[in-house]
C-alpha cells in the first residue's frame, strides 16, 4: 500500500494501532517525511540512570497522543516514523553503564586514574565506546539524510546527539544550536568521560561549523562553564533561568523574551532539547532533575517564535527522559516529540 493509500484509509481520531509505527501511524521509515532515530544510551550518566529506556517508554506511551494539532491542518499527514531501536546498542549501554558507576565511586574515594589502573583502563574502554557510539548515530542519520528526509533523534542521555551534530555540519557550512536545558553542559571530559553528557556541548563547539550555541533555562552550572560562556566572544550566548524569570517578575513578556533569544540564533538551527529543561514536576525522574525550569507551553512558543521569524531548524534531539514507576515521564515526552515533529515538519514543507 502506497503512502497516499494509507493516509486515505488511516482513521486519525481511531484508537491507535500498537502494530502501527511511533503515535499509531501507518507510515514507515521510507514513507515518512520525518525520521526518529532512537538512542538507547546512558553510560556516562552522573545521577540517575533509566534514560536508556526513554525510546523504548516514549514509543509505547506515544499511542496515547490525540493526533489532532489546531494549528497546523492534518499535521498526521506529513509523516512520522521511528527507526527500529538499536537493541546491541541498548545492551551494550547497560554493560558499559556497571564500570562507569564503578569508576565514578572510584573518583568520590579520591582515587585517580595516575594512580589506578583499574580506573585508567574503565575510563579509557568506555570512552572507546562511546566514540563508536557517536560514530553509529552519525552514519544512521547521514543514511537518512542522504536520503532527503528530516531526521531527530531520540535518547539516551545527553551525549547521545553528538554524531548527529557531526552529520549536520557534513551537510551544512554553518549552523547554530538552541538548547533548552537545566545544564550548560560546557565541562571538558566530565569525570573522566570524553564523551559524557555533561560535555555534550563542549563537544558541539568542537565542531567547525557550529558558529553559535544559545542556552536557554540554564540553573545549574559550575564557574568553569560561566567562565566559558563569558569568555566565548559571543559564540555562546546564556539565556540563564534566573535572568528569565527576574524579566518577568519585573514585567516583561515571554514574548519578548522569546524575541531576544530568536534575535541571537543564527539562519540554520539544531534544536537540542534536554527535557530536564522542563519544571521537574513535568518529567521528575529524569537523569538530573533540577528545579525551576518551564512549562511545556513555554518551550513548544518558543520553538514556534523561532520558526515564525523564518530562521529553519535543521533537525533535532529530545534526551533524557526516563520513565519511573509509572508512565507521566514518558507521556510528556511523548506529546512534545509530537508537537515540535509537527512544527519542524511543517515549516519545511
Amino acid at each position: 500500500m502506497s503512502k497516499s493509500e494509507k493516509i486515505k484509509n488511516f482513521d486519525p481520531n481511531n484508537l491507535g494501532d500498537k502494530n502501527a509505527n511511533i503515535f499509531g501511524l501507518p507510515f514507515t521509515t521510507t514513507e515518512a517525511d520525518l525520521v526518529i532515530i532512537p538512542v538507547p544510551w546512558e553510560v556516562t550518566v552522573s545521577y540517575s540512570a533509566g534514560t536508556a529506556l526513554g525510546p523504548q517508554a516514549i514509543f509505547d506511551a506515544s499511542f496515547q497522543v490525540d493526533l489532532y494539532d489546531p494549528e497546523i491542518k492534518d499535521a498526521w499527514k506529513t509523516g512520522i516514523a521511528m527507526d527500529e531501536i538499536p537493541r546491541a546498542v541498548a545492551a551494550k549501554s547497560k554493560a558499559l553503564r556497571k564500570k562507569a558507576e564503578t569508576c565514578i565511586r572510584m573518583l568520590e574515594d579520591g582515587k585517580t586514574p595516575e594512580k589506578s589502573q583499574v580506573l585508567r583502563k574503565a575510563q579509557s574502554e568506555i570512552n572507546a565506546a562511546c566514540k563508536e557510539m557517536n560514530s553509529w548515530v552519525k552514519k544512521r542519520c547521514l543514511h537518512f539524510m542522504n536520503k532527503n528526509k528530516l531526521v531527530a533523534l531520540l535518547g539516551g542521555d545527553h551525549s547521545t546527539p553528538l554524531g548527529m551534530m557531526q552529520a549536520l555540519a557534513e551537510k551544512n557550512d554553518s549552523f547554530g544550536i538552541l538548547q533548552i536545558d537545566a545544564h550548560a553542559d560546557l565541562r571538558d571530559s566530565f569525570e573522566g568521560f570524553t564523551y559524557s553528557h555533561a560535555s555534550i556541548m563542549f563537544n558541539a563547539l568542537q565542531i567547525p561549523q557550529v558558529s553559535k550555541l544559545v542556552q536557554v533555562g540554564i540553573r545549574d552550572y559550575c564557574e568553569a562553564e560561566a567562565e566559558l560562556v563569558k569568555k566565548s566572544k559571543g559564540r555562546i550566548r546564556c539565556f540563564y533561568d534566573r535572568d528569565i524569570k527576574n524579566r518577568q517578575y519585573e514585567g516583561d513578556t515571554w514574548k519578548e523574551t522569546c524575541k531576544d533569544i530568536v534575535d541571537a540564533l543564527p539562519q540554520n538551527i539544531y534544536l537540542s532539547f534536554d527535557i530536564d529543561g522542563l519544571d521537574p514536576k513535568l518529567c521528575p525522574n529524569t537523569g538530573t532533575p533540577v528545579a525551576g525550569g518551564f512549562e511545556a507551553e513555554q518551550v513548544l512558543f518558543l520553538i514556534d517564535q523561532v520558526l515564525k521569524s523564518g530562521k529553519t531548524i535543521l533537525a533535532f534531539d529530545i534526551n533524557e527522559v526516563a520513565p519511573g514507576k509509572d508512565e507521566w515521564d514518558a507521556n510528556v515526552g511523548a506529546r512534545m516529540l509530537y508537537r515540535i515533529a509537527n512544527s519542524v515538519a511543517h515549516s519545511h514543507r
